[in-house]
């Protein structure tokens, strides 16, 4: 056929030369023909010749271009009706209504072979939405699934040239079934990283009798890989206390469906131990490469310690998840970190030209005496100290009139301004009771240091400071002002304080450990012994701490309209309106512990464009995860969070909401 069509217009060419030829000659005649009849005579019959010729092929060529249109339309005609007809790709035509006007074969094998012509594809396919085919200018594409397969949905509208009628498109379905699921093994196959410590390893074994030891440590090693081994886990031991794991995204999945419950086999080893058996797991989910993900378990593993241990951390990206955490955190005996610490802070303030102490927002009274101890520590290094603060609150309105009156702290507290204007490069910024930037009485003073200290108790969050110089972050320590007393006694050996900074200390451990009942441990006590040989007086910390009527007042009005929740939840509330609110709020919460049965309590209240939560237990229900779900954090036992552009209402409902998935989730003990 295609010889054909050549040879014929080939033909047709050809002629179409002979006659150019034949009219070149004529013309050259016709020149010739002004000298001569005989030349016009010939030069007549010539062009006769031409045009007779001329007009055979122009018939000849006609009926050859003809045939090859017939013939063209002919095949347009074949292939566009059998145009994606027998294709292994799914193709319909549809409306701008969603009927169908003509399907191939595997549309119908698509739809198990029933007659589609005519029917919606919205009761075929679901998931389709010819509106929105409308809506978009350029080529639609959607992943859809069909029974058990995945398709590529791809459209594309029919361009008409006329511009009438309705608008239609042409539907491909591209099977991409293979494609996911080979996706979805190869995801599942790549390996991760995790780490397993043993929390308190020095502290057990100390607890338990030397014959014993050998028997405890097998227990714990069987355990722990056995547990791995059912999930294809490869577990290998690098320290005595130290595990490191290689595992798959699908066995991580099952270990997330079992809530990491090797947590709780192990807390209940018992041969003979007085503390229970507890782990630190940090597991890296990233599936980029086994560095990535060695390096994001690493945080996640430091994150579960710093946090108290007894808990597993995932780390996904910059986001954590959390499982476990309900035993509260052991006090250790040894004070080799504490001395590091101190050694190195030590270290840091020589360095220093001055230092500037900054606490969180809305100051309390452990924030102040940590602070008051830091400036001591710097004092006695010879170094000016400043303790950033552009207001006091009401929680230590009594503490900061007696520092005001005494004329050796005249010019201890500056206002951020002025801290801003006068940091410089080797400006020491200690940070005290906070561990998160955004927390800080002023967050922008950060970015401005270059030298960051950081000493706080609370349970490690995942945002925080990351780049300082130093970080001490112990929870199991029931205050900072605990924390910077140790360190003080590692700075110098003829430490000396004045009554009002040794009473400053004094108070912020008695806010903290509730007058000595929560987190008041062996160390808690020794420090308490060490403020009081420096002339810390506990009568005059009881004044810091003396209330008004209208406190009193507004305390017994929120006990007595506490809600139960959860048969042992209490939930209150403060009126926002009252002068000192919050502090109202978290001895409310405080006092709501003491009616029997019940084991947590929460109390709302409002404060300019947010609304406040103060959570406190008695160890069976850990308040820190309850707020974690709420964007808060804290302790075990004492907890807060901070809800912005929300009222009480809403804040109830949430917080409700939140203790309903604490217990769904079985974190209580």
């Amino acid at each position: 056929m295609r010889d054909k069509k050549t040879n014929s217009f080939s033909y047709a060419m050809k002629a179409l030369k002979f006659s150019q030829v034949f009219m070149f000659i004529g013309i050259l005649i016709s020149a010739l023909a002004i000298i001569n009849e005989v030349a016009a005579i010939i030069s007549s019959v010539v062009f006769l010749g031409l045009f007779i010729t001329a007009i055979i092929f122009k018939k000849k060529l006609n009926n050859t271009l003809k045939q090859h249109i017939v013939q063209g339309a002919e095949e347009l005609s074949t292939v566009k009706s059998t145009m994606f007809t027998h294709v292994q790709i799914p193709v319909a035509i549809i409306d701008q209504s969603g009927i169908i006007k003509w399907s191939n074969t595997a549309f119908q094998g698509m739809c198990e072979g029933s007659e589609v012509i005519g029917k919606n594809i919205k009761g075929i396919v679901h998931e389709i939405r010819p509106n929105e085919f409308i809506m978009n200018q350029n080529a639609y594409e959607k992943l859809i699934k069909i029974k058990d397969k995945e398709y590529n949905m791809l459209v594309e509208e029919v361009i008409k040239e006329d511009k009438t009628g309705e608008d239609t498109f042409v539907l491909y379905f591209i099977d991409y079934t293979e494609i996911n699921m080979l996706k979805k093994k190869i995801k599942d196959q790549r390996c991760m990283m995790g780490y397993v410590c043993i929390d308190n390893f020095e502290e057990i074994m100390h607890s338990i009798e030397e014959v014993r030891r050998p028997m405890l440590m097998a227990i714990i090693d069987r355990k722990i890989n056995l547990w791995f081994k059912e999930r294809e886990v490869v577990v290998a031991k690098f320290e005595r206390d130290k595990y490191l794991m290689i595992f798959n995204k699908k066995e991580l999945e099952m270990m997330q469906e079992r809530k990491f419950d090797l947590l709780d086999e192990l807390r209940h080893i018992q041969v003979g131990n007085e503390l229970p058996v507890t782990i630190s797991i940090g597991v890296g989910y990233n599936l980029n490469s086994l560095t990535a993900s060695r390096e994001d378990a690493r945080a996640a593993f430091d994150l579960a310690q710093g946090r108290g241990g007894d808990q597993a951390v995932i780390k996904n990206n910059d986001k954590y998840t959390f499982y476990g955490g309900k035993t509260k955190e052991v006090e250790k005996s040894t004070r080799v970190k504490v001395r590091i610490k101190a050694y190195a802070f030590k270290e840091l303030l020589h360095e220093a030209d001055k230092v500037y102490i900054m606490g969180h927002k809305g100051i309390d009274m452990d924030c102040l005496g940590a602070a008051m101890g830091v400036y001591r520590g710097a004092a006695l290094m010879g170094k000016k100290a400043h303790i950033i603060l552009n207001e006091p609150t009401f929680a230590i309105q009594a503490l900061y009139d007696r520092i005001a009156e005494s004329n050796e702290y005249q010019d201890l507290f500056i206002s951020h301004e002025t801290a801003q204007a006068e940091i410089k490069k080797d400006t020491l910024l200690v940070i005290v009771d906070v561990h998160r930037a955004s927390y800080l009485e002023c967050p922008e003073i950060l970015k401005m240091a270059e030298k960051v200290v950081v000493f706080d108790h609370h349970r490690r969050s995942t945002d925080f400071i990351e780049d300082a110089v130093l970080t001490y972050l112990e929870p199991f320590i029931s205050s900072t002002c605990e924390m910077i007393a140790e360190i003080l006694n590692y700075l110098t050996d003829k430490i000396k304080l004045t009554q009002i900074e040794a009473d400053a200390l004094l108070a912020g451990i008695t806010i903290d450990t509730k007058n000595f009942v929560f987190k008041a441990g062996v160390r808690t006590f020794e420090a308490a012994a060490f403020l009081r040989r420096n002339g810390a007086d506990s009568g005059r910390v009881r004044m810091l701490f003396q209330n008004d009527m209208e406190f009193y007042k507004a305390r017994a009005a929120a006990i007595k309209d506490a809600e139960i929740w959860q048969h042992n939840i209490a939930i209150s509330e403060v009126d926002g309106k009252l002068s000192h609110a919050q502090i109202v709020a978290a001895q409310v919460a405080d006092e709501l512990l003491n009616i029997k049965g019940i084991e947590a309590s929460f109390v709302i209240t409002s404060k300019e464009d947010y609304v406040m939560i103060s959570a406190r237990s008695l160890y069976d229900v850990n308040v820190q995860r309850i707020m974690e779900l709420l964007g808060g954090g804290g302790h075990l036992s004492v907890a807060g969070a901070q809800l912005k552009d929300i009222t009480p209402k809403e804040a109830k409902v949430k917080l409700k909401a939140a203790i309903d998935k604490y217990f769904e989730e079985g974190e209580s003990k």
